[in-house]
């Protein structure tokens, strides 16, 4: 076995591959640039090489100085994880040449899996389901009907040189086909200068499932189940689960078996994921194969109790596999969510800065990849994760600061189990996508299964403006927060000094008023917690150890268990649940009555004020003092976590003053522009 391997990724992949390399007594050699010199992965490996500028393409991707390190190191292997230098051929090839064993696939292997076209057609040479089409020159229109029934409707009819849309037409019938082989025609002749048509199956209700191979270089391959990662926005996936709720242990078993033929027609040896597009009859088609370890790997360790790094590890070292098909069982259901530092609230920017609190929730003691999950308890709780609180989230690199998995004898438990995780997770200093993926636990989308790609677009089209709690969620945030006042209210009067019996002199009558609604409850308190009752009659029963200062409460509410973010507002509490933000305000009935009275604060005019919508770098500012500008005219373009953003003028006016110029680095809601 190895004795040290090196580690060419940062952040969470690179603490998770040290993880199993220190389980496994294997010793670690971390790489850095300038801006992780203080990151998590260099403090947890056993030492560290310096290479480069914090860019990526001067320090991470660059052959050259990770081979330095691995000749500086003396390091036997290296891992990849994913990203960067995972699926670069020319890279395991110069580790080949330097004999230092690439902890992946072999060359071929990622070169034949890189290119679309030939991945497709190694995929149909081994009788694995692709997506039917008909790639040759269409004559006419009577040929596109008939090439169309030979597909099968519904199908896409798409312009060779087509882009943005144009030249493209789903067609369910044979009118359909004639007019839109027509239309697409035209539309790419005046669009692109180039009338040439081909036609594929248009797969309706598409799910993205991928199916986890595990291959060994003596001609061993088994899968090790699916995983659904349909929910995804901009292509991008934001919540993984195993197994899918979608398929039947039949399609599973197909899918399966095809992913490890084509894997083992490219002499595959290592952990790699097929990719499928699967239709709502549960048709599938092949999308692509990732030559590597995958951002969501752990939640098929969660189920199959399967270490995937280390059984990489062993595959790199010539080991044969010591798992067959026969021993690959999935047990229970895991959920994963992906933390990304972007502002939900701002259409999803990168948010960077210093992370004044990051407070994970406890992980489940006694699990470790390679150990089955249920055997760790009725639930499991695991966060992958490559940040620490006090740390910086850089501008450079990939937004993902953490994956929240949790594991559940069933995909119930895993979801309450995950919801209770999300709202214990406390993060701040950055903006983050925690509410969010809070509300999609909830979604009865989510829920229910019944999801496709298109889910975020389809539930969020005007992106995401928090959650609303419902009358339920709202009564019991309110008995909380009127629990947690009265205890509040206890401590000031005893650090006051004024009264002797303090409990019996703080007042039972309150007003709890919550997203735009009010409630008058009654407090009944006793040694093991309150009872709650409201107007109607009504009443919940509060529980918890909760005391002021705490910026977590885990409350038990009515028998079931509610855990808030809590911060203290001037007569109340800021509270988040549940992906909702609310302002909590709790009042003797008098001071109620008068709040009534006072007039709503108005939030500042900034219609005339271009606000920089996130932490970033300005890259150009394209008008001057005295321009008058058009609705939709570019402005300027500010850049952060490798993303241009251009911001353009919502109405038209003359700019009056800039406050703002290339390479200046700005902080949300910097002000870049004012007009007249």
């Amino acid at each position: 076995m190895f004795e040290k391997i090196l580690i060419a990724n940062r952040g969470e992949i690179a603490c998770r591959v040290i993880k199993t390399a220190r389980k496994m007594g294997i010793k670690t050699v971390a790489v850095y640039s300038d801006a992780d010199k203080q990151a998590l992965h260099v403090q947890m490996a056993d030492e560290a090489v310096h290479i480069g500028p914090p860019p990526a393409n001067q320090s991470y991707i660059v052959i050259d100085k990770i081979m330095e390190a691995i000749k500086v190191s003396g390091a036997q292997a290296v891992h990849p994880g994913y990203g960067f230098l995972s699926e670069n051929a020319k890279f395991a090839e110069a580790l080949e040449t330097a004999g230092v064993a690439f902890i992946g696939p072999p060359k071929g292997a990622i070169e034949a899996m890189g290119d679309k076209i030939t991945s497709k057609k190694i995929a149909q040479d081994a009788n694995v389901s692709t997506v039917p089409g008909y790639m040759g020159l269409i004559e006419d229109a009577d040929e596109a009907v008939k090439i169309s029934n030979q597909i099968g409707y519904p199908v896409m009819i798409k312009a060779s040189a087509g882009g943005g849309g144009k030249g493209m037409r789903i067609a369910w019938s044979d009118d359909e086909a004639r007019e839109g082989f027509q239309s697409s025609k035209n539309e790419a002749a005046n669009s692109f200068g180039d009338d040439r048509i081909f036609i594929e199956k248009f797969v309706t209700q598409p799910r993205h499932i991928e199916i986890q191979v595990l291959c060994d270089a003596h001609g061993n391959g088994i899968y090790l189940g699916e995983r659904e990662c349909s929910i995804q926005r901009r292509n991008q996936k934001v919540v993984e689960e195993a197994p899918s709720p979608f398929l039947d242990e039949a399609t599973r078993k197909a899918m399966g078996e095809q992913s490890v033929a084509l894997a083992k027609a490219v002499g595959y040896a290592s952990a790699g994921t097929v990719e499928f597009i699967v239709d709502g009859d549960k048709n599938f088609y092949f999308l692509e194969m990732n030559t590597r370890l995958q951002v969501e790997h752990p939640v098929t360790e969660l189920i199959t109790g399967v270490d995937l790094v280390e059984q990489m590890i062993r595959v790199a070292n010539g080991e044969p596999l010591s798992i067959t098909q026969d021993d690959v069982t999935l047990t229970g259901w895991a959920i994963e969510n992906r933390l990304y530092a972007e502002d939900p609230y701002r259409n999803f920017l990168p948010s960077i800065g210093r992370l004044t609190r990051y407070r994970p929730p406890a992980e489940t003691e006694g699990y470790t990849p390679g150990t089955a999950a249920g055997a760790a308890g009725d639930t499991v709780v695991r966060n992958d994760t490559g940040v620490y609180e006090g740390g910086e989230i850089s501008m450079y690199y990939d937004p993902m600061i953490a994956k929240l998995c949790t594991w559940g004898p069933t995909r119930e438990a895993a979801i309450e189990a995950m919801r209770v995780a999300l709202d214990s997770f406390e993060v701040e200093g950055i903006g983050h996508n925690l509410p969010f993926v809070s509300a999609v636990m909830d979604h009865p989308k989510f829920i229910s299964g019944d999801m496709t790609t298109a889910f975020i677009a389809e539930e969020y089209p005007e992106g995401f403006e928090g959650v609303t709690l419902g009358e339920t969620d709202l009564r019991r945030v309110a008995a909380a927060c009127s629990a947690m006042h009265r205890v509040a209210e206890i401590r000031r009067t005893r650090v006051s000094g004024r009264m002797d019996n303090h409990e019996r002199r703080v007042g039972v009558d309150w007003n709890v008023s919550i997203q735009g609604a009010s409630f008058d409850v009654v407090i009944a308190a006793d040694h093991d917690g309150s009872t709650v009752s409201f107007a109607d009659g009504s009443s919940l029963r509060v529980a918890g150890d909760w005391t002021p200062g705490d910026q977590l409460a885990e409350m038990t509410v009515g028998g079931t268990p509610l855990v808030l973010k809590v911060g203290k507002i001037s007569g109340g509490f800021r509270v988040r649940t549940r992906g909702a933000d609310l302002k909590v305000h709790v009042r003797s009935p008098r001071q109620a009555e008068l709040a009534r009275l006072m007039p709503e604060k108005l939030p500042p005019d900034t219609s005339k004020l271009l606000l920089c919508p996130m932490p970033g770098l300005i890259v150009s500012v394209n008008v001057e003092v005295g321009d008058e500008v058009q609705e939709g005219q570019a402005l300027c373009t500010v850049e952060a976590m490798k993303m241009e953003n251009i911001l353009r003028a919502e109405k038209k006016g003359v700019v009056s003053k800039i406050n703002a110029a290339a390479g200046d680095s700005l902080a949300v809601d910097d002000v870049i522009l004012e007009f007249e």
